[in-house]
């Protein structure tokens, strides 16, 4: 049982990305069904934005961060499912953003041997939450019609895969040649421009619109995204990039053609553990059998995190990036 002192970025108060601040703490000894890992990849996600900027609040001062990867260096009393020397991938350990962590052991998923560390970092939040859009928030059937909003982002390019994997035909949405040619290398059957997108869903569909919209756009698209919809279509809204959907009248999915609603969040697709380890390993196998391939857009030093945070909110980036500690 050691102490460990590593770098790590801090927020002692909220705001732009210059209030990430290069540190250095202790990490000490796990506890009860707790491990302590080596860090080597960090994921960067808007939420860690949204704690840094104080829209999600958190006490200060903090250490962002909730997804990675690493190498265990010590387990708790009670921790039977991993060893020292193991590499593992997680997607809800807070204080992310620092050379080690200690989580809970139920929290982390084994990295198979034909993974990276950078894709093991890479894949857990924004994987297993396309994953759950994909197979259980709307299940795509073979045969369904779906649009995907941003479908150059992280979730966006790993949810086209997926729904092509459940033999979906896939229109996108992309703000630039760029993203639209990445969107179209993910297998985006119709990239379509977010200007007057509703329309052409219809007449790609001659009039029927789709089976289901996945939006984690939000308060831009959602209007349009609602009358892309086929009859008893379904509305995915999974996140709020552009802002929050405001209150809106129900009536509208009668309206609509008897339309379902959903808002769903990740961590209730894995709160069971065995769910989370089921998910991962589907994920990880795809990933291996080249059936499913990430793009990791950029890495940054740890110690360059507020450049991350930049780029990631002014829309510079694509795909996933990470932090290396």
């Amino acid at each position: 049982m050691s102490e460990h002192r590593v770098p790590a970025i801090q927020v002692s108060r909220t705001g732009g990305p210059d209030v990430l601040e290069v540190t250095e703490i202790t990490v000490g000894t796990p506890g009860l069904g707790e491990v302590k890992v080596a860090v080597t990849a960090v994921g960067v996600n808007f939420i860690d934005i949204y704690h840094r900027q104080g829209v999600y609040p958190r006490p200060l001062p903090f250490i962002p961060g909730s997804e990675g990867a690493g190498t265990v260096l010590e387990v708790g009393d009670g921790v039977t499912d991993v060893a020292p020397g193991d590499r593992v991938g997680w997607m809800s350990i807070s204080g992310s953003y620092a050379g080690a962590v200690i989580g809970r052991a139920d929290q982390l998923v084994p990295i198979p041997d034909d993974l990276s560390d950078d894709q093991a970092a890479a894949l857990p939040l924004q994987g297993l939450t396309a994953h759950a859009l994909a197979t259980s928030s709307y299940p795509i059937r073979p045969g369904d019609t779906v649009l995907i909003h941003a479908g150059a982002g992280g979730v966006g390019l790993l949810l086209t895969q997926i729904a092509k994997l459940r033999g979906a035909t896939v229109f996108t949405t992309a703000s630039s040649d760029e993203k639209k040619s990445l969107s179209s290398m993910a297998g985006a059957d119709h990239v379509l421009d977010y200007e007057g997108f509703a329309a052409r869903a219809r007449e790609l569909t001659d009039g029927a619109g789709v089976a289901a919209v996945y939006d984690g756009v939000g308060k831009s698209t959602f209007d349009e995204s609602l009358a892309s919809l086929k009859r008893r279509g379904t509305m995915v809204l999974f996140g709020g990039a552009s802002g929050q959907v405001p209150p809106f009248n129900p009536q509208r999915l009668s309206a609509g053609g008897s339309l379902t609603l959903i808002r769903p969040t990740v961590f209730d697709y894995v709160a069971d553990r065995a769910e989370l380890l089921s998910r991962a390993a589907e994920l990880s196998t795809w990933v291996a059998e080249g059936r499913l391939t990430l793009r990791i857009g950029a890495t940054y030093p740890l110690v360059e995190a507020a450049a991350a945070h930049a780029d990631l909110a002014g829309r510079k980036t694509t795909g996933k990036i990470l932090l290396l500690p």
